[in-house]
């Protein structure tokens, strides 16, 4: 049994993680948070999946789309065009049109509930099938078909829009999550913020039951108390966190609840109450886009105890700060060796490996 009595020791492993951070104030801490690394190694050489898993991923927010509104987006490692037709519907094509090419996520435009390619005005209908040549007495055949341009499912929940994604395009197989805590009258208007982490899916889905870094990445006291529940396509988590305040310590709890691989909310309550949706959206093999959108009662966030309310998201902010520190260098490791310590790593993998479409296929098949 090994034991760590020495109280320096944890000071130095914080400090190597926040080394990095303690220069960036402000706008600079805002760039980092999404700018290029270009001396990583490859996503072959860091053993990262060469598969994404499916599920509902968020792509932009609901109002960053405006009626009318086209614009461009890369995941899944395809660029992708999204608009929001007259109709108030959003919809999401492949950007390179079919007839030659062009990227019509930059500077198409929105005909009605059409997308229409900038090159040559086609115009697309959100299923793939184009409806309209202004110059042509005739469209091709071919064009007229459904995913003549590859379409996405689309809905927009928690004023997210998303899509969902699946290898092989087979139809959603489940539904959107909705919170109806978000939304709520007498509360906030989101609060963003979104950052590019550097690290596959998987390995960024490990730390949220990786109870262990909470005390050498993020300086807590100890390791929180952790219940963990794994049921089909969510997975839920409370935490029983010891807080410190000018009160003394209290018992936090933090609830948190994942729905595949791409849809996430938490639940803080113990000091100020707050509620955080996630969006993670993989943007190539070894690129996470990740989004944060807090809302918290107007009476603390508005209230005497505004600068508490400000505190805790700040708070949660760095803390995936100091994590992608770790993650944009991290490789994965099929078999991470474990102690009796740690947090349910393999019942963690276990789930999240439902979400790839290869486990599915290569399954052996009942006669």
């Amino acid at each position: 049994m090994t034991t760590d009595t020495n109280p320096t020791t944890d000071s130095t492993r914080m400090t190597a993680t926040r080394r990095v951070l303690e220069t960036l104030k402000g706008d600079a801490l805002v760039e980092w948070r999404m700018a290029d690394l270009p001396d990583r190694c490859s996503a072959d050489e860091r053993n990262f999946a060469d598969e994404f898993p499916m599920g509902w991923y968020a792509v932009c927010y609901s109002d960053e789309l405006a009626v009318g509104q086209v614009r461009p987006a890369r995941y899944f490692s395809k660029e992708l065009a999204i608009w929001r037709g007259e109709d108030g519907k959003a919809r999401v094509l492949d950007a390179y049109c079919a007839h030659y090419g062009a990227h019509m996520g930059v500077g198409g435009q929105v005909h009605g509930n059409l997308l229409e390619c900038p090159f040559h005005a086609w115009r697309w209908e959100g299923d793939g099938s184009c409806r309209e040549i202004p110059y042509a007495k005739a469209i091709p055949p071919q064009a007229k078909r459904k995913d003549c341009v590859p379409s996405w499912p689309v809905t927009e929940a928690n004023g997210f829009v998303h899509v969902w994604y699946h290898p092989d395009k087979e139809a959603p197989l489940w539904d959107c999550a909705v919170f109806p805590e978000t939304g709520q009258d007498g509360w906030t208007p989101y609060d963003k913020y979104e950052w590019h982490i550097y690290v596959a899916g998987p390995n960024q889905a490990d730390n949220a039951v990786d109870v262990a870094h909470f005390r050498y990445v993020h300086g807590t006291q100890d390791v929180p108390a952790y219940d963990f529940k794994f049921v089909g396509h969510t997975k839920k988590v409370t935490a029983y966190p010891k807080l410190e305040t000018p009160r003394g310590v209290i018992n936090g709890v933090i609830d948190s609840i994942g729905v595949g691989p791409g849809q996430g909310m938490v639940k803080f309550g113990g000091i100020s109450e707050t509620i955080l949706v996630s969006g993670v959206a993989p943007v190539d093999r070894d690129i996470n886009h990740v989004r944060f959108a807090f809302t918290q009662p107007l009476t603390e966030a508005e209230g005497k105890r505004s600068g508490v309310a400000r505190a805790i998201i700040q708070d949660i902010c760095s803390q995936l700060d100091q994590d992608k520190v770790i993650l944009d260098k991290m490789r994965n490791v099929d078999r991470p060796l474990v102690c009796d310590g740690d947090g349910p790593f393999s019942r963690q993998r276990l789930w999240y490996g439902q979400f790839y479409a290869s486990k599915n296929r290569d399954a052996p098949q009942a006669d």
